[in-house]
């Protein structure tokens, strides 16, 4: 059973997130695995071909793009 899940991309500041532009989007994986939850995400928010590092926090995911002072969370809606 697949979830409806957010990915909120924004920018950071001194590594810490900052908030002063947004993009959220919701989006519905084709599987519920990590890897399908994190590469739909990056597809709905244009980020396809990005390397990240990703890092995870029980059902929340975090994305920090490389080279950029950006960050993606990842959580799922209930």
């Amino acid at each position: 059973m697949a979830f409806t899940w957010v990915a909120e991309y924004t920018d950071t500041l001194g590594g810490q997130t900052n908030y002063s532009w947004l993009r959220r989007v919701e989006f519905t994986p084709r599987t519920d695995s990590p890897r399908g939850i994190v590469t739909a995400a990056k597809a709905a928010l244009g980020l396809t071909g990005t390397k990240c590092r990703t890092f995870t926090n029980g059902e929340e995911y975090e994305l920090r793009p490389l080279n950029s002072c950006t960050v993606v969370y990842i959580y799922p809606v209930y």
